[in-house]
């Protein structure tokens, strides 16, 4: 059990800026449009982000910290924040841990938070996209949202996974002045009783059209076979039916792997 120090704005604060330093060291080009759908004031909201890599969450933190110096907390799985190095970091950052088994708690934990004015990030995918094409999401981020009656805000994050993601990474040489495109969509409100499946499905369709947009002004130009472009587009990625494929696999390990204790893990609040 890693140590658990309390959550401090100060600790999160100090994270933020090492990523701008990081940022700053590596000229990293953040480009964003849609910045006017961030949200102003203290009121709460459900920001949903695209996870194609491993930076993806950190891009929008930047541009939302330097949109209005908002802190993003995001959801976490129990197995991170049981980490022995990454646990520490996650309890100081003050964010929403989602327990082995029933995630109730940590469900009714963040509609809390949101109605006290915090921003939530959830990547509703659940996982790294390997085809990097929007993958079925799960419907936590719009329930929540409908029940806190905060705005949903979709941020799709393109160019990030050519920096890290699952199975690659790009050179440390070629990491210096990588762009990253971050489309933030416009904020939707959800009423309560609203269908969650159906919302979560436009949801889908307005995070995948984010990504068409920021790969259309990419100022990389991709080459055929090139492996960070989704294969439809002629890249080298793995087809849809092939991350299908994987993802059934890697959730059939998962539930052999925990059926003896608990149900698996999950990022987000467990579905209807």
């Amino acid at each position: 059990m890693p140590w658990t120090p309390a959550a401090s704005n100060r600790f999160y604060r100090l994270l933020v800026r090492a990523g701008l330093f990081l940022r700053w060291l590596f000229r990293i080009r953040l480009m964003v449009t849609g910045q006017e759908n961030l949200p102003d004031g203290k009121a709460g909201a459900v920001v949903a982000i695209t996870h194609f890599g491993y930076l993806d969450f950190a891009a929008a933190e930047l541009v939302l910290w330097r949109h209005n110096r908002g802190q993003l907390r995001f959801m976490i799985h129990q197995g991170a924040a049981d980490h022995w190095l990454a646990g520490p970091f996650i309890s100081a950052a003050g964010q929403v841990v989602v327990p082995h088994g029933s995630g109730t708690a940590a469900y009714d934990d963040a509609v809390a938070r949101l109605r006290a004015g915090d921003y939530l990030a959830v990547m509703p995918e659940a996982g790294v996209s390997r085809s990097f094409k929007v993958r079925e999401c799960k419907t936590g981020a719009v329930r929540m949202a409908a029940e806190a009656g905060v705005p949903l805000i979709p941020v799709s994050v393109w160019g990030a996974h050519r920096i890290l993601t699952r199975g690659n990474s790009l050179p440390l040489h070629r990491v210096r002045r990588a762009p990253v495109r971050v489309h933030v969509g416009e904020p939707v409100d959800l009423a309560a009783g609203i269908d969650a499946e159906a919302e979560t499905a436009r949801l889908r369709r307005t995070l995948q059209a984010g990504i068409d947009a920021a790969i259309a002004s990419f100022p990389v130009a991709a080459q055929p076979g090139d492996w960070w472009m989704p294969a439809d587009l002629g890249g080298g990625a793995i087809s849809e039916t092939e991350r299908q494929r994987l993802d059934a696999a890697d959730l059939a390990r998962d539930r052999r792997r925990t059926s003896r204790t608990t149900a698996a893990p999950e990022v987000n609040p467990p579905t209807e």
